[in-house]
This record gives C-alpha cells, sequence and structure tokens, in this order.
C-alpha cells in the first residue's frame, strides 16, 4: 500500500473513531440534561413521568408540613399565575428554605402528579443578611468584617 493511501485510511479511521466517541457521550449524557420548569409551565405541558427537570418558584406560605418520618417533607410551589406544584423532599433543607422564598427543586415528577425533588437549593433575596450580622447596625458589621480580614493581608 502506498503512503498516500496509508495516511487516507488513518485519517478515515481516526475520524470514524471520533464520531463513535461523540456518539457515546451523546448516549452516556441523555438522561443528565435538566431541562427547568415554572409551576405554570409544568402544570401546562408536564415532562414525561421520571424525566429529570428541575422546578422553580415560591414555597406557598402554609404549604410546609412534615411528614411523621421527621425526614420528610411536603410543600407547594407556585409561580405568577394561580399555578402549584406539590413537590416531596427527603433529606436535610438547606439553611435559606422558609416558607414564602425562593426555591429551585431538582428531581421528577411522579405518576400522581406530585413532584419528588432529590435536591433543593434554596433563594434569597437581595436583601440577605448572613445570621451572624442579624441585628448589627452597617457600623457593627463592618467593624466585625474588618477584625476578620486584619491577618490576612
Amino acid at each position: 500500500m502506498k503512503a498516500k493511501h496509508q495516511r487516507l485510511v488513518l485519517v478515515l479511521l481516526a475520524l470514524v473513531a471520533l464520531i463513535g466517541a461523540a456518539l457515546l457521550a451523546i448516549y452516556a449524557l441523555r438522561n443528565q440534561a435538566s431541562y427547568f420548569y415554572l409551576p405554570e409551565q409544568m402544570e401546562a405541558d408536564p415532562p414525561q413521568v421520571g424525566q429529570a427537570v428541575r422546578l422553580g418558584g415560591m414555597v406557598a406560605p402554609g404549604s410546609l408540613a412534615t411528614m411523621p418520618d421527621g425526614i420528610t417533607v411536603t410543600f407547594t410551589v407556585t409561580g405568577r399565575e394561580d399555578s402549584a406544584i406539590a413537590v416531596r423532599y427527603a433529606g436535610i433543607l438547606p439553611d435559606l428554605f422558609v416558607e414564602g422564598s425562593g426555591v429551585v427543586a431538582e428531581g421528577r415528577l411522579g405518576a400522581d402528579g406530585t413532584f419528588v425533588a432529590d435536591n433543593l437549593l434554596a433563594k434569597h433575596d437581595e436583601n440577605y443578611v448572613p445570621r451572624e450580622l442579624e441585628g448589627m447596625s452597617e457600623h457593627q458589621a463592618a467593624e466585625m468584617a474588618e477584625e476578620t480580614t486584619v491577618g490576612l493581608e
């Protein structure tokens, strides 16, 4: 075989290997993509049962309830319109998770229409203040911040 033909065969083999690797990666990652839904979008066009998605909205006031096992909680996520999705989560709640706050729940829609969350991400507004600084004036907070940065320079 001539050198020109050998190079052509090697280039074709490399191209086939590259395409094969790309197809394998796409196949492996097909279930890892999480689509983001608002409650009104989930009600209008729900995802397939069992498909990994994210649900974002506000935790409805008065909807948070702890089940008898002490680990599982249920709550309702609401959107801008009169839409609400029931959510069930088993695990430790984030510190910022409270009724009336924003939340992003990662999980799957169950056959009964309840969203089963695997992970919760609590969101806060622009007025968030760490627990350590609650009740302090701006001057006191600035002094505390200055004290903690001394020695880092």
